[in-house]
């Protein structure tokens, strides 16, 4: 099964696919992808080690207003890609296709109405849905219906795939093959995916974590620590202004974001106290303490090595990137824009072992 990925990040489509691979469930061989991104273009290379014959394809508005890089792409089956969010996401404007960002989908179509490619995935925010009353999720299932997809879409949870992290995503589909509907009602991916991976999963490749304690290191830089300083603002829950509850040491983490490297209160990033994680979570001053004694304690925030393994890739990935000279912030932003590689594992597996994508 050949492979494009668009919007390709640090690779968790393909992550995904080599697991598979690696599993003996599908081979997967990727002939290119694409990536803005220097910086995330670097970690992915860095891991992957892309072959001679694959194709960089870098920005894909450049790429594709040329229509003979299109059509000059060796055929392929499986096109993927997590498309900009900021659009459709509830932190940003919401501006959706009125937005340059938003337009990207559109560049996927460039790509579909020459290529042609039996089966597609996409990833976006959970929000995409209502976007727009609606009426943006219609539309993108109208444009790649009028190219014959038959298309399907559902919203899972990082969490529910064994990863202790809370992120709610978006996930379509759509093939051009026919397909038994039985199992699918209303254009939806059915919700038994999650049902069909725990019954596996501790036999496959992925990575499985039950708390965000599982994945912490109890010794990690000074510079990894909040300072003094910074503390009190972090852990305050809020001002005249805005309100929150800011808590720490959180066993499922709240969703990583790209720009957490920022350091966003504790209402909306995750920092986690030494003793709680010395103690692997049974000792939690978090739910007695006032702000100031919290304050008094050793906390830090998550490492760009935890940060992807809240993601499902392993450590190495970050330290690859590092040693390519991808600094930490870029590292945490590449981690919060990525596609969680156990939700895209346990659909394409489910999809794969009920015979909907066939090689």
């Amino acid at each position: 099964m050949t492979h494009l990925e668009l919007f390709a990040g640090i690779g968790g489509f393909r992550q995904a696919m080599n697991l598979l691979t690696q599993d003996n469930i599908m081979q997967f061989n990727s002939i290119g992808f694409s990536e803005i991104d220097t910086k995330a273009s670097t970690t992915y290379k860095a891991n992957f080690r892309p072959a001679e014959n694959e194709i960089e394809m870098g920005d894909i508005v450049s790429f594709t207003a040329n229509p003979q890089n299109i059509e000059r792409l060796p055929d392929f089956d499986f096109l993927t890609g997590g498309f900009p969010c900021q659009t459709f996401s509830m932190m940003g404007k919401k501006a959706g296709f009125d937005e340059d960002r938003g337009q990207m989908f559109f560049r996927i179509i460039d790509i579909l109405q020459i290529k042609h490619p039996r089966y597609v995935m996409l990833e976006n925010v959970k929000n995409l849905v209502n976007h727009d009353k609606g009426r943006t999720i219609d539309r993108i299932i109208k444009e790649l219906e009028d190219l014959g997809y038959h298309v399907f879409y559902n919203v899972f949870n990082t969490s529910e795939f064994h990863l202790p992290q809370t992120r709610n995503r978006l996930v379509l589909f759509a093939t051009t093959e026919e397909v038994d509907i039985q199992w699918m009602n209303n254009n939806y991916i059915p919700t038994n995916v999650q049902a069909t991976y725990n019954k596996v999963y501790l036999h496959l490749s992925p990575f499985h974590y039950k708390y965000v304690t599982d994945i912490l290191s109890q010794n990690v830089e000074a510079k990894y620590y909040l300072s003094e300083r910074i503390k009190p603002t972090l852990l305050a829950d809020g001002s005249a202004n805005f309100k929150s509850k800011s808590d720490i040491n959180m066993l499922i983490a709240r969703p990583l974001t790209a720009t957490m490297h920022k350091m966003h209160r504790a209402c909306q990033d995750n920092y986690y106290s030494q003793d709680f994680i010395e103690s692997h979570g049974t000792i939690n001053h978090a739910s007695k303490y006032t702000k100031e004694q919290l304050a008094q304690l050793p906390i830090r925030k998550i490492t760009p090595e935890e940060a992807f393994m809240l993601q499902g890739f392993p450590p190495s990935f970050a330290i690859n990137g590092r040693n390519a000279g991808v600094a930490d912030g870029s590292l945490y932003k590449q981690a919060g824009n990525a596609v969680s590689v156990n939700t895209i594992y346990a659909i394409l597996y489910y999809l794969i072992t009920n015979n909907i994508i066939v090689e």
